[in-house]
């Protein structure tokens, strides 16, 4: 028998403050409010564990509602990951074609 899946500790979800800072920032049109630096240490940890998680028998759902960022977005953002990081398109279109494998959502998850 396998093992019992550790479950997330009930209560406050632990995103809320960021999500509310962050909501707040976008909302009064001033991404300044929450510093880079706190941007920065939630990005980080939330790609880290996201990508531990897809190592996983149980991967994640999808990294993103959809419906909560525009295309614009997250181009933007994936593009700016993708050179803090060191990587170019070609670099990145081998793990594009890897995901489906390691997932087993396909292209279209």
């Amino acid at each position: 028998m396998a093992a019992p899946v550790p479950r997330a500790p009930a209560g406050p979800m632990l995103g809320d403050d960021f999500v509310a800072a962050a909501e707040r920032a976008l909302a009064s049109g001033n991404p300044d409010l929450v510093a880079d630096a706190e941007l920065e240490r939630v990005m980080t940890a939330a790609v880290r564990l996201y990508a531990a998680k897809t190592e996983t028998d149980r991967p994640p759902p999808a990294p993103i509602a959809a419906a909560g960022v525009t295309p614009t977005d997250v181009v933007v953002t994936v593009s700016d990951m993708i050179r803090a990081a060191g990587l170019n398109l070609w670099d990145v279109s081998m793990w594009f074609q890897r995901k489906g494998q390691r997932t087993g959502r396909g292209q279209d998850a």
